[in-house]
């Protein structure tokens, strides 16, 4: 079948695709910047991209002759507070164009609703339902609760908490009930209700096996890793302390954090329906979900990342935009070294970052990051979401991919740190030359009075970090 994916770059999304390619469907993918487009697909003959913004209205931008569109766009980290209208206008736009194609079929991925008292993105998921709905096409709607894979939020979230934590005074939301899932089973509904008319116009929630409270995924988590931890709730956290809390335990962002701690309050607990008689999953366990996820890190084989989501605020434009370093109105620290073995010092370049630190003075790049989560940043404990290799869009601790070409011998990044203005660093190599450029375009005067402050650091931190870059040990 010929088949539309939005969200193309996106945790579900990227899976799905490559899921749909095996089965020998034809994508059409939807991307916002054609830059981002997944390493994993992009060269692939039966794989093609359109560029389209759902925010923006649009005419005549999608192929009047495909059969079933994925509707998979969702932001839990947007800092814009009408975040409800514009996901309802995406989705508005979404359907006007597909009513002008011959879909037959809309399948959209959105939250269990079944509680009296939803948080907003919960809220914003039914709505985005009923906008979604047609005459012209069948919607089927699958209600998830928490997703458990290697790259989730919430798997990445409980890692960070269980394995940096032996005892954890925590909120009591972890006491909130819910029916977690595995990534592979909400892969299984997603791609087996294709053209299946008895789905259409109908929501099914699914869900895992197992009714569970946070605290208890916290444990089983634990057990899976062979820790003891011990945990104590306490009733006196407000939203608001929770989600510092989260934001300062974990790599998450302090976006991110409300939006979880807002739908963390609500239990999220799925209707039994007959959708296994149609497409016949058997979901897993929670633990056997986590134990497929650490097969997934230790096999080095993670898809995608929640982290791989660009982060709101940091960049209000394409990625695009920001690939050419800024020539005018900037301070800038640019090095050059000699480079003897490019291989090794391309390799060095790819693996910077994460577990490998930036070869020089990594107690300084930590400090650097424990100052940003201070000031509501990302932090460096985002690391990498691939060991050993990097695509544009990928997050790089507190920077994010823009340019990554082996061939071309140039790795561009942009910082996601809190700043009084926009930073690059870029790596690229020259007729046997590697030059390493920091190049900080300041905002007022606060802007400039940052620049002098850190500019002592950049004496020894980058000159080392390029020497580590060209010196073979």
């Amino acid at each position: 079948m010929r088949i539309l994916i939005t969200g193309t770059t996106g945790y579900i999304a990227k899976r799905l695709a490559l899921q749909l390619l095996k089965a020998d469907h034809e994508l059409i993918c939807c991307v916002r910047d054609m830059n981002r487009i997944p390493d994993e697909i992009e060269e692939h003959p039966r794989c093609s991209f359109i560029k389209i913004d759902f925010l923006e209205p649009q005419e005549n931008s999608i192929p009047k002759d495909i059969d079933v569109a994925y509707y998979l766009i969702h932001s839990m980290a947007t800092q814009s507070k009408d975040f409800e209208d514009l996901e309802k206008q995406c989705a508005s736009n979404f359907k006007h164009l597909v009513n002008k194609t011959n879909c037959k079929q809309v399948i959209y991925l959105s939250g269990i609703v079944n509680d009296n008292s939803l948080s907003k993105h919960l809220k914003s998921r039914f709505q985005v339902e009923e906008t979604l709905k047609s005459n012209h096409y069948g919607l089927t709607t699958f209600r998830a609760g928490i997703i458990v894979g290697s790259g989730s939020a919430s798997f990445e979230i409980i890692r960070d908490i269980v394995e940096k934590l032996p005892v954890m005074v925590t909120p009591k939301w972890l006491n909130t009930k819910t029916q977690p899932i595995s990534i592979r089973d909400v892969l299984g509904y997603l791609s087996n209700a294709i053209g299946k008319s008895e789905l259409y116009n109908k929501s099914f929630d699914i869900f895992g096996p197992e009714i569970m409270t946070y605290k208890q995924m916290l444990l089983q988590f634990a057990e899976v890793r062979g820790l003891k931890r011990y945990i104590l709730t306490l009733p006196v956290l407000t939203p608001k302390l929770s989600s510092y809390w989260l934001y300062f335990v974990t790599s998450t962002s302090f976006q991110l954090a409300q939006a979880l701690v807002d739908s963390m309050k609500v239990e999220v607990i799925g209707q039994k329906s007959n959708i296994g008689e149609t497409i016949p999953v058997m979901p897993m366990t929670y633990k056997d979900a986590v134990k497929l996820a650490f097969q997934r890190i230790q096999q080095n084989s993670v898809i995608s990342s929640w982290k791989d989501a660009v982060s709101s605020g940091v960049f209000n434009d394409q990625l695009s935009k920001y690939i050419e370093l800024p020539r005018y109105g900037c301070f800038k620290d640019v090095r050059a070294r000699k480079v003897e073995d490019e291989a090794f010092t391309l390799n060095q370049i790819w693996n910077i970052g994460g577990k490998n630190g930036w070869y020089s003075f990594n107690g300084l790049w930590k400090l650097r990051g424990y100052v940003d989560k201070l000031f509501g940043g990302v932090g460096l404990r985002r690391g990498r979401t691939h060991d050993d290799y990097l695509e544009p869009g990928d997050p790089l601790d507190f920077w994010r991919v823009l340019f990554a070409d082996k061939k071309e011998k140039r790795l561009l990044l942009f910082a996601e740190m809190k700043l009084p203005g926009e930073a690059w660093l870029e790596f690229k190599i020259i007729r046997g030359k590697l030059y390493q450029s920091a190049v900080f375009r300041p905002k007022g005067v606060l802007g400039r009075l940052y620049w002098y402050m850190v500019l002592p650091f950049h004496a020894f931190v980058f000159k080392g970090m390029i020497n580590a870059l060209v010196k073979q040990k």
